[in-house]
């Protein structure tokens, strides 16, 4: 099961539109089942959405609610939802570890002592080294936090170092194939997860279909390749199934909107001893997603403070250039599965993100990136996909337009187990 973050279904289904060469991912139009699209969940970004892939369940039931932690007095150092013991159900890994199928993951998120993953090389990275670290003990903080103790050792002294920290470019992604084929080499697992990050970094440096990005892309496809080839070497009747955590948009502005939180004193700033911007206090905060930002009470019982927000939203959103296409009340983000303290949800417009400045414009026409997700579930730039070719799967069926729920099922389904929270139907993919 490799998970290309980022890749929208077009990529592959509409290849000669963007005049790209992916010929191993135009196999599965032919030589299996794909989705036109999958609807991802609320937010779609990729750790809640890689969540809901190995358990078919929402983020208000499994958990994982966002990328990053809730920090309103931001103190957690950017930290994220990386440890599986915050998953409360259970996982594929779960399942096929319980029924004898030996397993492994290479930099799935929130993987980090998933203790049902035989070989484990969890995705982490320290606070401030998302992209990669530069400190030399971080290699010593990746052999410790993988398995089996000293396995991570024994694979560098044949392959060369692993990465240091997160790297998310396409070294990155080469290093995470090199590793993962020496796995399917000496370790043979029954069932694996892959997960390659560089498409998805190209396209919030470049935006969606730009000319990197089709070329990060083309290069995953040859990596793709290589794994496919190394799982049906060790048993031609290997399933082989590629999904996407989300789509992408194209971004041009990005409403910072904790500066009018702070305007009316529902946060409240100062300085740390080095002289750096600190919240001091707060009533409610945005807790950014990308394209939305769930609003978090500090006392949800406090209807004043509530209410106050309510006015300060609907204020924000009347005004057409503010990028706000909805705000979400809690019944609806209830219906749609994702946090479930959340007084409010600001959904965007696609061509906005929640921007983080502090101070200055309310809105920034030149955000720092040219692509994001994390909108609206129903949008449809946030598609992902899935595409799954192999012993027993039809060949050449469209799937249609499918909830990410199902995806999981199905896939306990092609492993001959079950998985106990899941109540979505299995995919048709059987010849």
């Amino acid at each position: 099961m490799i998970s290309i973050d980022g890749l929208k279904p077009e990529y592959v289904t509409h290849a000669a539109d963007h005049g790209m060469h992916i010929p191993i991912l135009r196999r599965f139009l032919q030589e299996g089942c794909y989705a036109d699209g999958v609807i991802p969940v609320l937010p779609s970004v990729t750790y809640p959405d890689h969540t809901t892939l190995i358990t078919g369940v929402w983020p208000a039931e499994h958990g994982i609610l966002n990328n990053a932690l809730f920090d309103p007095d931001h103190k957690f150092g950017g930290a994220w939802y990386w440890y599986a013991g915050d998953i409360h159900v259970a996982t594929l890994w779960d399942v096929a570890h319980r029924a004898g199928i030996g397993t492994a993951s290479v930099s799935w998120p929130v993987s980090v002592n998933a203790d049902s993953v035989d070989t484990l090389i969890p995705e982490y990275w320290r606070g401030t080294n998302a992209a990669g670290g530069s400190n030399p003990q971080d290699r010593e903080l990746m052999a410790a936090i993988s398995r089996p103790v000293g396995l991570l050792g024994q694979m560098e002294q044949r392959l060369g170092p692993y990465m240091m920290g997160n790297d998310t470019m396409v070294d990155g992604d080469r290093t995470r194939t090199r590793f993962s084929l020496d796995i399917l080499e000496h370790r043979k697992p029954g069932f694996m997860t892959i997960h390659l990050s560089s498409l998805d970094e190209s396209e919030h440096l470049f935006g969606p279909f730009s000319q990197e990005a089709d070329q990060t892309l083309e290069a995953v496809d040859e990596m793709v390749g290589k794994l496919i080839a190394a799982a049906t070497a060790n048993d031609p009747r290997t399933v082989i199934v590629i999904v996407s955590d989300h789509g992408f948009a194209s971004v041009d502005h990005a409403l910072n909107l904790a500066i009018p939180f702070i305007q009316s004193g529902l946060i409240q700033t100062g300085r740390d001893s080095n002289g750096a911007n600190t919240v001091t206090s707060w009533e409610a905060e945005p807790w950014s997603a990308s394209g939305l930002a769930a609003i978090m009470l500090h006392d949800p019982s406090d209807s004043a403070t509530r209410e106050k927000v309510r006015a300060l939203l609907t204020n924000l959103a009347a005004d057409s250039a503010n990028g706000i296409a909805k705000i979400l009340e809690p019944a609806e983000i209830k219906e749609m599965g994702g946090f479930p303290d959340a007084a409010f949800v600001v959904a965007m417009k696609p061509g906005y993100t929640i921007g983080s400045a502090t101070t200055g414009a309310l809105v920034s026409e030149k955000p720092p990136v040219k692509g994001t997700h994390g909108y609206l579930p129903s949008f449809p730039q946030m598609h992902s996909s899935f595409f799954v070719m192999g012993e027993g799967i039809a060949h050449g069926r469209d799937l249609g337009i499918v909830d990410m729920r199902q995806i999981a099922p199905t896939v306990a389904g092609i492993l001959g187990v079950s998985l106990p929270d899941a109540k979505q139907p299995k995919l048709s993919v059987a010849q």
